[in-house]
């Protein structure tokens, strides 16, 4: 029986989750339709923009994502304190450019003249959209259903379009923060629908090294550093663009059972410096794709976790 997602989501424990949506039957709805002899790639575009421009009215920050043509990765950073800062007018005018509200707050957002019983109601509200701007589910939920109503109106047909509800995995430190990015961005390389990261479109890292403004959440800047800690890195990814590029390279020059595709052999000393192998690396590297493992971290961290989501236990690979 699924999980209820309160019962996964522990955002006092971690801000990070790794999402995975399918397709209805894993059908290629954003590939080559060989019923139909036409490509539908043009839909991961999309998804991509749908992503950015959630984040501009979400308070969840996009870390990593990899659209394929059957499904897409998203690793998503929920941003709890900006959330709190945020003023009542912030608040219904972010949740406002996504969805219609009611008469009342439509008022509200124009500046129209408010009395006290209306009032109350409108800060009852505001509370409700806070937390709706912090909510995982409601942001893949209005991805989802954008995506699924735009190709439908495309097709001509009504229908479901996702599989089911999207998975959700708990990154709990640094470690697993990083893996799972790379493991996402390599998700075309291993498919061998490109050679390497860099000319995998429709990835954070093709969008992080083609665009200025990505609207992606960013890496530490060069001379900056994080202090040594189990807990993830709250402001930015926890190492530079440049090194998170060579340690990319590295695990995609690497054979990983089950994948075809991989990009060569050479290891940058990086690797070396943090003290991977080839062989502990791959191990960790790769993201239960059932998702039937819901945190990934060290052991005290998956321990924290499980008191945050009031679990006796939690399945776990070693």
């Amino acid at each position: 029986m699924a999980t209820a997602r309160r019962k996964q989501i522990c955002l006092s424990v971690t801000p990070f989750y790794h999402c995975v949506t399918r397709c209805v039957r894993r059908a290629y709805l954003c590939g080559y339709d060989k019923k139909n002899k036409r490509h539908l790639s043009h839909r991961k575009q999309w998804i991509e923009d749908r992503l950015i421009r959630l984040t501009d009215a979400f308070c969840i920050d996009v870390a990593g994502f990899a659209v394929m043509s059957n499904h897409y990765h998203v690793v998503l950073k929920v941003d709890l304190e900006k959330a709190k800062t945020l003023s009542d007018h912030a608040v219904v005018d972010r949740w406002l450019t996504l969805y219609r509200g009611t008469p009342l707050m439509r008022r509200y957002r124009a500046g129209e003249k408010i009395d006290k019983s209306e009032l109350e109601t409108v800060r009852a509200t505001v509370t409700l959209y806070r937390d709706h701007l912090t909510n995982i589910s409601r942001f893949m939920g209005n991805l989802n259903e954008y995506i699924a109503r735009r190709a439908n109106h495309e097709d001509g047909v009504p229908g479901v379009f996702w599989e089911s509800r999207f998975k959700s995995q708990a990154l709990l430190d640094d470690e697993a923060l990083l893996r799972t990015l790379c493991y996402v961005d390599l998700n075309p390389v291993r498919a061998k629908i490109a050679n390497t990261p860099e000319l995998s479109k429709h990835t954070s890292v093709h969008r992080r090294l083609k665009k200025r403004k990505t609207g992606l959440m960013p890496f530490l800047k060069a001379g900056e550093s994080v202090a040594t800690s189990d807990k993830v890195c709250l402001s930015s990814i926890p190492v530079t663009f440049k090194h998170y590029l060579e340690i990319l390279d590295w695990t995609g020059r690497l054979v990983r059972a089950g994948k075809r595709g991989l990009i060569g052999k050479d290891m940058p000393s990086i690797i070396e410096r943090l003290g991977y192998t080839p062989q502990t690396w791959l191990l960790s590297q790769s993201p239960n794709v059932r998702f039937r493992q819901k945190a990934l971290g060290s052991r005290a961290r998956i321990r924290e976790y499980c008191d945050g989501i009031k679990q006796r236990w939690i399945w776990q690979t070693h």
